[in-house]
């Protein structure tokens, strides 16, 4: 039996623009994303991909509709207890690495711990096995710069998984990789789904990379279309 994490019920969103007139980025937007699973939301630049994706991790409100997550309408929360469910129980990878550039892979990870309020008793532990996790154990001392892209990419997927949270965003994470890097990449999160149990929701535009999902939504026009 098929157990769902999060669904999105009817999500709207609309956005005015500057003439006055009205953008309807997501219709009547319903999915379910099933936990232990890797599920890709695919479509074109503009289609609504990132939208969506905002809207589900909490991020972005929706103009209508519900997101439920741990049988709550995280629509519904407070900013404050958005943010603390962002940082306790979800984890994004952007497009953009997003590291800090006079840290260390090991101390970027180690920052994102203390933000979730990790033990300080088990946070070298826990760093050294997910950089382990992600292929980086001998790099983890190195700074981004002195880092491949993929690597770097790999990096932020340390950090994202570190905390242990329940859902993981990716949101474009191989746009800027070579085609190399971004297989690696998607098949670190196929490892992470198999093997530790992790459920991710990613957005891309690429097709080599439906293969390996457990499910796809199709995105045109801020529809799903299948």
């Amino acid at each position: 039996m098929k157990e769902y994490i999060l669904s999105a019920q009817n999500i709207c969103r609309d956005f005015k623009i500057g003439d006055g007139s009205t953008v309807h980025a997501l219709k009547n937007i319903n999915i379910d994303i099933e936990k232990g699973k890797l599920t890709i939301l695919r479509g074109r630049s503009g289609s609504g991909k990132t939208t969506l994706i905002n809207i589900l991790g909490a991020l972005d409100r929706p103009t209508s509709g519900s997101v439920v997550f741990g049988g709550r309408d995280i629509t519904k929360l407070s900013d404050k207890k958005r943010d603390d469910l962002r940082r306790s129980e979800m984890a994004f990878v952007f497009q953009s690495v997003a590291l800090m550039s006079g840290l260390t892979a090991y101390e970027n990870v180690e920052f994102g711990l203390r933000l979730a309020k990790y033990p300080y008793d088990k946070r070298k532990e826990r760093v050294t096995r997910v950089m382990a996790d992600v292929g980086l154990e001998k790099r983890m001392h190195h700074r981004p710069s002195e880092m491949s892209g993929g690597e770097q990419q790999r990096t932020a997927i340390a950090r994202a998984i570190a905390h242990e949270p329940e859902l993981v965003f990716a949101d474009e994470p191989t746009a800027e990789l070579d085609t190399a890097s971004a297989l690696n990449v998607v098949r670190l999160f196929k490892e992470l789904v198999a093997q530790r149990g992790m459920t991710i929701v990613m957005t891309t535009h690429d097709p080599s990379m439906m293969d390996i999902a457990d499910r796809v939504y199709t995105l045109e026009d801020g529809e799903i279309v299948e």
